[in-house]
């Protein structure tokens, strides 16, 4: 990401070493990252802050993954238009079903090793890290 302004990406898990884990490697491929420990805190940085990239949890307190993406894509453009990974432990294929009937643009399951988590966010939000 040499010579550009880095991507932004919102991460948004209530798991500590997750955020963690993915700001490391993220990080380090040149995105800037910001993060929301719960969907509730994130509808609130999507409306203040401009992002290309969500990474987003399916299981947090105070409002989970699906209830925050159907909320983002109700609301107008540009925010609706925000690509989004959805990330879950959850496998099963009624899962990527709700997760792509919410608005989810891919639905991955944990855990992500880094050489693929950079190659989707590189696909993702039109960067190559």
């Amino acid at each position: 990401m040499t010579g550009a302004k880095a991507k932004r990406i919102l991460i948004v898990d209530d798991a500590a070493l997750v955020r963690a884990y993915y700001r490391q490697a993220l990080e380090s491929a040149g995105y800037s990252i910001d993060e929301a420990l719960n969907g509730l805190e994130a509808l609130e940085k999507v409306l203040l802050h401009s992002f290309d990239l969500l990474i987003v949890d399916v299981n947090m307190p105070q409002m989970d993954g699906m209830t925050f993406l159907r909320a983002l894509r109700q609301k107008e453009l540009p925010l609706s238009s925000i690509p989004v990974l959805v990330t879950s432990s959850e496998a099963g294929p009624q899962d990527m079903v709700a997760a792509r009937a919410a608005g989810a643009n891919y639905y991955s399951i944990k855990p992500l090793k880094q050489e693929a988590l950079t190659e989707l966010v590189g696909m993702l939000c039109g960067a190559t890290a």
